[in-house]
């Protein structure tokens, strides 16, 4: 898919107001496994609706850790969280929360919509609405002549915009992205992640935790970016990003892009 310029509901705000509710709200969360390791520390974090937060550290952070936290995967050892409002379990329940993995986790017997459709069928959604919704994500992801195909005959590119679908499908509040893109080219990188913005735009109120190793997609995608220590992994600075959408490629070349990056990096090394 070529590059395009972004249209976007977000064109006229820089970030969401002061009254704009709160969607995940953690206090002095820390997670201890068995084993003794500290993977996360004295987390303070309050993200709100229609917010696009990005999390970048170094390797062992707690990134994942904290998305596990969130989605109810795993329960912290102190702190408090509420997610859409309740406990993260019944916010995984409730089919407002999604999750996209670096890896597409396609199930590789089922062609493309079958695929997408899997929430909704266990949701137990009558089968013509899962076609009509599966088709309508598919459509919104550039792949609506490709719903017969099977994951082998997709490029990665491609099986991630699957996976993006199948997250799409139930309408998410909260939609958690870990380093979906990481394993991608560069070119494919940057067009998915335009094409996520432009995804994101059409609906104000969903809000997007995305995890990345790259310092360069984190600003250009987010309203705020959540920068994190080494292990025990604690929130060392959460930077605003300014900037109003759409943002198309020419952002990346400005000096209000550069001096971000600069920032985000001097707060890494800190």
């Amino acid at each position: 898919m070529g590059e395009k310029k972004i249209e976007t509901k977000h064109s006229d705000f820089l970030l969401p107001s002061s009254a704009a509710r709160t969607l995940v709200n953690l206090q002095q969360v820390e997670k201890i496994y068995p084993n003794g390791m500290i993977a996360v520390q004295d987390v303070n974090l309050k993200i709100k609706e229609g917010e696009f937060v990005s999390f970048v550290g170094p390797s062992g952070c707690g990134k994942s850790t904290i998305f596990r936290l969130i989605t109810g995967l795993t329960e912290p050892s102190a702190g408090r969280l509420e997610i859409l409002g309740g406990n993260p379990e019944a916010a995984r329940k409730s089919g407002r929360l999604s999750f996209v993995f670096q890896d597409a986790t396609l199930m590789p017997w089922c062609n493309v919509i079958d695929n997408v459709m899997l929430p909704l069928k266990l949701q137990g959604i009558p089968k013509i609405q899962q076609k009509e919704e599966a088709e309508r994500v598919l459509e919104l992801v550039g792949l609506k002549d490709y719903h017969k195909s099977l994951p082998r005959q997709l490029s990665g590119g491609m099986k991630m915009r699957v996976s993006i679908a199948r997250s799409l499908v139930v309408n998410p509040g909260l939609l958690l992205m870990d380093e979906p893109f990481g394993a991608l080219d560069e070119i494919t990188r940057q067009t998915l992640q335009q094409e996520l913005l432009s995804i994101w735009g059409k609906d104000p109120k969903m809000t997007v935790l995305f995890v990345t190793h790259n310092v360069f997609e984190a600003v250009y995608l987010s309203t705020k970016i959540a920068v994190m220590t080494s292990s025990p992994g604690k929130i060392a600075e959460l930077i605003d990003v300014p900037i109003p959408y759409p943002r198309d490629s020419d952002f990346r070349t400005t000096a209000s892009f550069s001096e971000i990056v600069t920032r985000v990096n001097g707060a890494l090394k800190q």
